[in-house]
C-alpha cells in the first residue's frame, strides 16, 4: 500500500468501498473525525462517505447515537460494548450500509486503561440483515500518533470484516 502521502489507508478504503458498493458513516470519539477525514481526502470519497458523527462527550454519545447510560457505567467509555452501540446508532441514523465506530484513550487520562487503548466496531447492513464486529487494539506513540494509527487501522480492517460479513 502506498503511504507516501500519509493517506494510503484512506485511498485503499475508498477503492474498496467503491468496488463493493459500500457507503460509510462514522461514529468517532478518540479519533475525532480522522477516519472520515482520511477517507474524504481520497478521490471518489463523495460516493462512499455519507456522514460522520464526532461524539467525544458521553452525553453526546447517548444523545446522538443512543449509547445507553447503563452501558457507559458498566463497561466504561473505552470498551467494545460502547463502540458497538455507537456503530449501531450511527447506522440507524443514516442510509449508509457500513458504520465504523471508535472510542479509546490516547494518553494516560484513565488509570484503569492503558494509554493507546482503542476500541472499534464495524457494522454492516444488507437489507434487514445487520452484523457488527468489534475489537480492541493498543497503539504506541504520542497522542496524535495513536489517533492517526487508530484511524488508519479502522479503515484497513474494512475488507477483513466485510469478507466475514459476506461469508
Amino acid at each position: 500500500m502506498d503511504n507516501t502521502d500519509g493517506n494510503g489507508a484512506g485511498k485503499a478504503a475508498a477503492l474498496y468501498l467503491q468496488e463493493h458498493e459500500l457507503v460509510l458513516v462514522t461514529a468517532e470519539s478518540c479519533t475525532a473525525g480522522l477516519i472520515a477525514s482520511r477517507l474524504a481526502s481520497a478521490p471518489g470519497a463523495g460516493r462512499v462517505l455519507e456522514s460522520a458523527f464526532v461524539v467525544y462527550d458521553p452525553k453526546a454519545k447517548h444523545r446522538h447515537l443512543g449509547v445507553k447510560k447503563a452501558t457507559l457505567e458498566r463497561f466504561n467509555l473505552t470498551s467494545e460494548a460502547v463502540a458497538v452501540e455507537m456503530a449501531r446508532g450511527a447506522l440507524s441514523h443514516s442510509d449508509a450500509n457500513l458504520a465504523i465506530a471508535n472510542t479509546g484513550v490516547a494518553d494516560d487520562t484513565d488509570a484503569a486503561i492503558p494509554a493507546g487503548t482503542q476500541c472499534f466496531a464495524w457494522a454492516f447492513r444488507d437489507g434487514s440483515r445487520t452484523q457488527i464486529f468489534s475489537e480492541t487494539k493498543r497503539f504506541n506513540g504520542d497522542r496524535n500518533e495513536i489517533r492517526e494509527a487508530a484511524a488508519d487501522y479502522a479503515l484497513q480492517q474494512i475488507a477483513h470484516y466485510h469478507r466475514r460479513f459476506k461469508a
